[in-house]
């Protein structure tokens, strides 16, 4: 039966948009930090030349990816599954999930490493990456990840405090190892005082610094038992059972930004073989595409507690209705700035570079792909509010169905020699297309708890109010 606890829990009776508000100001304002991380990056690169910012265009979508895959898909995961068992009142249950999400994400960690370190140089030359280019971003990317492991620790931690409904330490984590990522990340790649300039494996080495700080930091956060739960690595019991039901939704989640950074990684390919010049504009452009995907995390991650911790108790209705709270005011957000910008593109251009040339290229990006992130938005929170259900199989095909209106366009285009105009139109329609895409998957998706929930956990709160 539900506990009186869960019965006071805001997340399950507070108001949806004054929860749901509160709970990412926290992370929007963190990840608002993690936005100027980027946009330093960027700038630290630019000063170094346009052969480093083409090389950061063949590594970006990668290194990205490592964030996407262990903090919005795999840490949707183990947010999930902790906020339905929390939502179900078995606080044992979300502790085991809090050390098997550990194991993961320290495995993931190195997997990743093992894999970029190997094949890192050939993924770039399928990229078109060559000469000074490619020795550029292989230098680059053999230092970014080899710290992948602390990404993953980092963001797995973040996320089971997130599943307790824990929003402001894994906000303040992110703020902090912003702050040293910047700092940092300067220091080494430009040199400063004593500092000699290592160029971009400079920029890469305060990544690492920053994210060893972050999982230090969490670490004591959690072992020390300040948080709702405590993490024990003493008599470990692993059990599948409980890998399962985080692997249920991470595992089928890693496909989303797995076909999102294929999309990115087809699209660079077409663009890096009609020059340098538009390659490196086209960075600059979806360096800007890739910071709002933070911020929209910062409102998808809110919902996912909100929504689990419903499904848990057998609210679907409430559930659902937190979902689109979510979509609504992502798409609200992102629509803003992309509307800015593709009205104003030189507000976020010539911060990077006063080439004319890559300049042009990158006003032609945002002036078409600006007017669709409010359908980016959408998406990608409705995305995250579905990982706390249990259910986003919908969603996922949806991006499966962005890859393939950018690979068979795009393939189109490349055959007939098309300018990079029309490839940056077909960007802004592919993401019109996945927003509206997981709308419908999630409007017609069944949350019934009786398949949602954990099987352990069915029929113990006699109040569960269902939905479609």
């Amino acid at each position: 039966m539900t506990t009186e606890r869960s019965l006071s829990n805001p997340l399950l009776t507070g108001a949806i948009l004054p929860t749901l508000l509160r709970l990412s100001v926290p992370n929007v304002l963190s990840m608002t930090m993690a936005v100027l991380v980027g946009v330093a990056e960027t700038y630290y690169i630019g000063v170094l030349g346009i052969t480093p910012l083409a090389a950061m265009a063949l590594v970006f979508p990668f290194a990205m990816l490592t964030g996407m895959l262990s903090g919005g898909a795999m840490g949707g995961g183990v947010s999930s599954a902790i906020s339905r068992a929390l939502g179900a009142g078995d606080l044992p249950r979300a502790q085991a999930i809090a050390m098997h999400a550990v194991v993961i994400g320290g495995l993931a960690g190195a997997i990743y490493t093992i894999v970029f370190l190997t094949f890192g140089p050939a993924f770039y030359r399928l990229l078109g990456g060559f000469g000074a280019v490619l020795k550029e971003a292989v230098g680059y990317s053999n230092v970014l990840f080899s710290g992948a492991i602390l990404v993953w620790l980092n963001n797995t931690l973040a996320s089971i405090l997130r599943g307790t409904g824990n929003m402001r330490v894994p906000s303040l984590t992110v703020f902090i190892t912003a702050l040293l990522q910047i700092l940092f990340g300067g220091a080494l790649g430009l040199g400063v005082g004593a500092v000699p300039r290592f160029g971009m494996t400079g920029v890469a080495l305060g990544h690492i610094v920053a994210m060893a700080t972050g999982v230090v930091f969490l670490l004591w956060y959690l072992r020390g038992g300040r948080g709702r739960l405590r993490l024990s690595f003493k008599s470990i019991s692993l059990k599948h059972e409980i890998f399962t039901d985080i692997l249920k939704v991470g595992a089928l989640a890693c496909v989303s930004p797995l076909q999102s950074v294929l999309t990115i990684l087809i699209f660079t390919g077409f663009v890096a073989r009609i020059g340098v010049k538009p390659l490196a504009g086209y960075g600059i452009g979806q360096r800007l595409e890739f910071i709002l995907i933070p911020i929209t995390f910062g409102i998808g991650v809110a919902a996912v507690p909100m929504v689990g911790m419903a499904i848990g108790a057998g609210n679907v209705i409430r559930a659902r209705r937190v979902a689109w709270t979510a979509g609504v005011l992502a798409a609200f957000n992102l629509g803003v700035i992309g509307g800015l910008v593709s009205i104003a593109p030189d507000l976020w251009g010539t911060n990077f570079t006063d080439d004319a040339g890559v300049l042009e290229y990158t006003r032609q990006y945002l002036r078409w792909a600006g007017p669709a992130f409010a359908f980016y938005g959408l998406g990608l929170a409705l995305f995250f509010a579905a990982q706390g259900s249990g259910k986003i199989l919908g969603p996922v095909l949806a991006g499966t169905l962005r890859l393939a209106l950018v690979a068979g366009v795009g393939a189109w285009l490349a055959s007939r020699s098309a300018p990079a105009g029309h490839f940056f139109a077909l960007i802004g329609i592919a993401m019109t297309v996945f927003g509206i895409s997981v709308a419908l998957a999630l409007r017609f998706t069944s949350w019934n708890p009786a398949v949602a929930l954990d099987a352990g956990h069915i029929g113990r709160n006699p109040s569960a109010r269902h939905g479609y």
